[in-house]
């Protein structure tokens, strides 16, 4: 699991908040090429094209804080 930051809201204005950092999860054995499993503002994951998000690496203490505020 990993992180991205959300560039490109469009159309899903409700469920993702632009420069936002999303946890990523890892894909599906069944989902499409070029989107990504996000969970968010719902809190459920769901997949969303790939382009709307840059990966971002996270140092590994922020990283476990991150996760720790997601839970």
């Amino acid at each position: 699991m990993g992180f991205a930051i959300c560039l490109n809201n469009e159309g899903y204005e409700a469920s993702l908040e632009l420069r936002k950092i999303y946890q990523v999860l890892r894909p599906e054995p069944n989902d499409p090429r070029g989107y990504i499993r996000i969970i968010d503002e719902s809190c459920e994951d769901y997949l969303y094209n790939a382009k709307a998000f840059e990966p971002v690496q996270l140092p590994p203490r922020t990283a476990r804080k991150v996760r720790a505020t997601l839970a």
